[in-house]
């Protein structure tokens, strides 16, 4: 059909293994190290995590199979459609066709309930009856408690103060599945009451928030960690949305000339990127970009080092590009791209050449934000917007260059909880924030003393 709009998946047809990148590198990533400098096993993440997991952290195999009692869940939403942005390519005038993987089906709004439920199951079957997990903007706080809701888990969260502050009916949507949400930095843990100590009026960071969730895991009982982005578990389960979008394309015998995702922790990128970039190892050629804000520059500007995780160095140290732990991120509304550091193997594949990063400002971003909610109709969350905004380029360069290009992202999550955001980019009141030299030296001054990742040989 010629103007076909989207192309749906059966259930019969959801992906039933996640793909693991590990097996495919050219270099082996550099692995976590303790604080003895040596490489961190299994046996001791397991205070944290739950051990039935776990060996998925340091899988090498190509294919990991998905539970049937995680399957039961995603089928609330999954397969995801894909769809075609027909109405934004008459606008822009260009020859590009432009398809996006729509992740805003979830109940809890984007792509990280593809992970939050995994990670729950895992939980719930270990014997676990509580969970801790940070979050930023909110969304993944919102995915983890609609999972511990499905699996009758306990779950508490440790929002970032800013988000906290400004996106009220995210603090909501978690109660309302039963989850507690604590605004980070708080008095509710060593390292929160230290950081407020030190700065009142702290506007928090996801490094922080990390270190109170750790904290409360390990003081706990019963009680394990959750992470919605950056390790490589995580990342692996959210590789279903690239799967079911290679079934897709193959449906209209269309492949992508450019792959495109937000990054922040590299989840929702990696998510769609990963089984691309299987083909592109392969032999095929094509783009795949990574697109961060220009005030948390992690992937253009940050250094490929080892560094923790968290402000409190709590968890092991990890290869990957980062600002340094101790980074405090300006107040910019993408909430979930604030994070100090890159996935390492985001971060890895940046350094083998497969992937490209670009790093835009949130006026650009909102700009293009809206001009996606008034022709395609749906309402980008604040980080889709960047990806939408990398989109905007590439559609535009293909019409200077006269070239028809087909260009897929994932469109990661919905804004429905982020109109303050754009109530202040309506009223003119959003601004551009710069990384400074100053600021980015102090923040790379907690890399000193820690040791280097290895060259690739």
């Amino acid at each position: 059909m010629s103007n076909q709009i989207k192309v749906v998946l059966t259930e019969d047809e959801i992906p039933r293994q996640w793909y693991n990148i590990q097996a495919d590198l050219s270099h082996p990533l550099p692995p976590p190290l303790g604080p003895d400098g040596k490489p961190v096993t299994p046996a001791m993440l397991e205070k944290v995590f739950p051990a039935n997991m776990l060996p998925q952290e340091f899988a090498t195999e190509r294919w990991i199979d998905i539970p049937e009692g995680i399957l039961e869940k995603l089928y609330l939403w999954r397969p995801a459609p894909l769809f075609r942005a027909r109405a934004l390519e008459k606008a822009l005038g260009t020859p590009a066709k432009i398809y996006y993987k729509n992740e805003g089906f979830s109940p809890a709004g984007s792509h990280k309930p593809n992970t939050s439920v995994a990670q729950a199951w895992y939980n719930k079957e270990f014997g676990i009856k509580r969970l801790t997990t940070e979050t930023g903007a909110g969304q993944w706080g919102s995915a983890l408690a609609f999972a511990c809701a499905l699996f009758g888990l306990k779950c508490r969260v440790y929002m970032v103060r800013i988000s906290f502050d400004q996106k009220p009916f995210r603090k909501l949507m978690m109660q309302a599945w039963g989850a507690e949400c604590l605004p980070s930095p708080s008095e509710n843990t060593a390292f929160g009451r230290k950081v407020l100590e030190d700065d009142m009026d702290t506007p928090g960071s996801l490094g922080i928030a990390i270190s109170e969730a750790i904290e409360d895991c390990v003081s706990s009982k019963d009680t394990r960690y959750s992470l919605g982005s950056v390790l490589n578990h995580v990342l692996m389960h959210q590789t279903i949305i690239g799967l079911e979008a290679k079934k897709q394309m193959a449906k209209i015998n269309e492949y992508p000339d450019v792959v495109i995702g937000c990054a922040g922790g590299g989840s929702n990128f990696a998510g769609l990127a990963f089984p691309f970039l299987a083909d592109k190892m392969a032999g095929k050629n094509l783009r795949v970009v990574a697109v961060e804000p220009a005030a948390c520059p992690t992937l253009t500007k940050g250094p490929f080092v080892y560094d923790h995780g968290d402000c409190a160095g709590m968890t092991p140290l990890l290869a990957m590009h980062s600002l340094g732990h101790t980074f405090v991120p300006k107040p910019i509304h993408a909430g979930g791209l604030r994070y100090h550091g890159m996935a390492p193997l985001v971060s890895h594949v940046l350094r083998e050449g497969l992937i490209e990063a670009s790093a835009l400002h949130q006026v650009e971003c909102y700009t293009s934000a809206v001009q996606w909610a008034r022709t395609e109709g749906f309402i980008p969350a604040p980080e889709t917007s960047h990806a939408i905004a990398q989109v905007v380029r590439e559609a535009n360069r293909a019409k200077e260059e006269g070239k028809e290009r087909v260009i897929l992202f994932n469109w990661s999550g919905h804004g429905l909880m982020d109109l303050t955001g754009y109530d202040n980019f309506l009223q003119g009141h959003l601004h551009d924030y710069h990384l400074t030299d100053e600021d980015m030296k102090k923040s790379l001054a907690s890399l000193e003393g820690l040791p280097k990742p290895p060259p690739l040989k």
